[in-house]
């Protein structure tokens, strides 16, 4: 019998906030998952949500789907900021070989947020969908809610709607409903900024964290050794200089409570993940079905303003807040002691200290192409299909599921759609290291904003958008704190070609392209 598919996407997690992997927070339902399935420690995603989506739902660089960066269209010079016409999703594939297709969650891989378009989930092979079509949203008020292509108003959600929760059920209710082996997506906004959490929520997370960051970090870091996390190849990387002491920080108790709302919201996608799972044992499906699980990009240090300039900005983006409270009050944007997270009239998120807490051991965030940007705790489990349930060291990219998922099912990758060659998957299945075999190696490229990176064996050469490359030895130094690129510069020189020879086959924009086709274009909302 063929093995259904299930994919579990969640938004600007760390690699280190989940049990299994390291955190304190608490999620028993993704533990269980690890318990049984195989954890890979060396695994990437793409620094940020629309173009990590792009690369994991076709098997190609983003830059090969038209989502290189976000979903605003650039223009001529630019990048379209949608899924292109040369580009199969899964769930086309998957539908095309007999599965039934469902999403729940966010899809955030059209620049047409509010009228169907050719790139929205219903139009990419998903026969059911149930969410958003932005980015960020409001968890209480969640807008450009859909389903299918039908919107659902703010009116329509009750005074107890949490998008985390829905999701779940939608999720749940779709695999209970399934005629046949089927591909499910299901795309989580938490813990997505804004700080938006159920009071029972936040009770279980009150004290969690009053030791503080520092106190915090180290305790992960000897949890993922005592877990074979990271054992060999990472040290503890030193605080980011821009994140003062624990014992420094002047705003504690506003600080504490930002972490606890973060982590709430943690804890209840763990608990959505929990209803998700229980209907796949309900159902009796759970051994057939290979569940993958993974985070967008690493932890997000983005600090939303509070000055009135920045805070009126961000209220004209009307796709992703409010336009008030539920009660009718103003919202209350930024981050600013002032403003208490977690409630339904705030607009907040838990800042670069804890960012730098949920990537232990790495350093860097969301957006760069840093290990504390790209690395993701990746899970994958699939009991009646030879999964080990061990811990992997290979390093492989989110280019490299879709092939997998193609082997592990014997769906073939399509080839044309309506007459157009459509690119055919870029990476390497993983199949026969996720049952014990040999890795393939493979040299694993990437591009953001500028941000560079290639990764081939035990080096890396990654650089920041303007800078020098630098060059890490990631077997003696994953949390990249040693730069080896004066010591070694013909390999420098070496995958630096290697890295622009893959540029410029999977079309990667100069940066400075990029920012000028911008500025030529009329402001988008974001």
């Amino acid at each position: 019998m063929r093995p259904n598919v299930l994919i579990i996407l969640v938004d600007d997690m760390g690699y280190s906030d989940i049990g299994c992997f390291g955190g304190e927070i608490g999620t028993p339902n993704i533990d269980r998952l690890a318990a049984h399935g195989a954890r890979l420690t060396n695994f990437y995603n793409t620094a940020r949500c629309s173009p990590s989506r792009a690369s994991l739902l076709t098997g190609l660089h983003p830059h090969q789907t038209g989502v290189a960066e976000l979903v605003n269209n650039d223009g001529p010079g630019g990048y379209p900021g949608s899924l292109n016409d040369r580009c199969a999703t899964l769930a086309e594939t998957f539908r095309a070989a007999g599965y039934h297709t469902h999403m729940t969650g966010k899809w955030h891989l059209a620049n047409e947020r509010e009228q169907p378009s050719d790139t929205w989930p219903t139009r990419r092979g998903f026969e059911r969908f149930w969410g958003t079509i932005s980015g960020a949203g409001s968890y209480f008020q969640t807008t450009t809610l859909h389903d299918g292509e039908t919107p659902v108003p703010l009116s329509a959600l009750g005074p107890d709607f949490y998008y985390t929760d829905e999701i779940g059920a939608h999720a749940a209710a779709a695999i209970r409903e399934a005629e046949r082996p089927f591909f499910g997506y299901v795309a989580f906004t938490a813990p997505h900024w804004p700080l938006h959490a159920k009071e029972a929520d936040l009770a279980e997370t009150r004290g969690a964290f009053d030791e503080g960051w520092d106190v915090l970090r180290t305790r992960r870091r000897q949890r993922q050794l005592d877990a074979g996390i990271c054992a060999e190849d990472a040290t503890l990387d030193r605080r980011d200089p821009a994140v003062p002491a624990w014992d420094d920080e002047p705003e504690q108790k506003w600080q504490l409570e930002r972490m606890e709302a973060y982590a709430a919201q943690v804890r209840a996608m763990d608990r959505a993940v929990g209803a998700i799972l229980d209907a796949l044992d309900e159902t009796g499906q759970r051994e057939n079905t290979i569940v993958v699980f993974l985070s967008d990009n690493g932890g997000c240090a983005e600090e939303l303003r509070s000055d009135p300039e920045g805070a009126e900005q961000f209220r004209r983006h009307h796709l992703i807040i409010p336009p008030s409270a539920p009660d009718g009050t103003p919202m209350k944007v930024g981050n600013t002691p002032e403003i208490r997270p977690g409630t339904a009239d705030t607009y907040t998120s838990y800042g670069r200290a804890w960012a730098n807490l949920s990537n232990t051991p790495f350093r860097m965030y969301k957006r760069w192409v840093h290990e504390g940007g790209i690395a993701t705790p990746l899970i994958v489990s699939w009991p009646a299909g030879g999964v080990s349930e061990t811990v992997l060291d290979a390093p492989n990219q989110l280019t490299d599921i879709a092939p997998t998922l193609l082997e592990a099912t014997g769906a073939p990758a399509l080839t044309e759609r309506e007459g157009i060659e459509l690119t055919p998957p870029s990476g390497r299945s993983m199949l026969g290291l996720l049952r014990g075999g040999p890795a393939d190696e493979h040299d694993l490229f990437w591009e953001h904003i500028g941000n560079a990176a290639v990764r081939s064996g035990r080096w890396k050469l990654v650089r920041e958008y303007e800078g020098p490359w630098e060059l890490y030895d990631l077997t003696t130094d994953r949390s990249e704190s040693h730069d080896l690129s004066t010591e070694k510069p013909d390999l420098v020189k070496d995958l630096s070609e290697r890295w622009q020879t893959w540029a410029d086959t999977v079309g990667v924009i100069p940066y400075g392209d990029v920012l000028a086709a911008r500025a030529a274009m009329p402001t988008q909302p974001a």
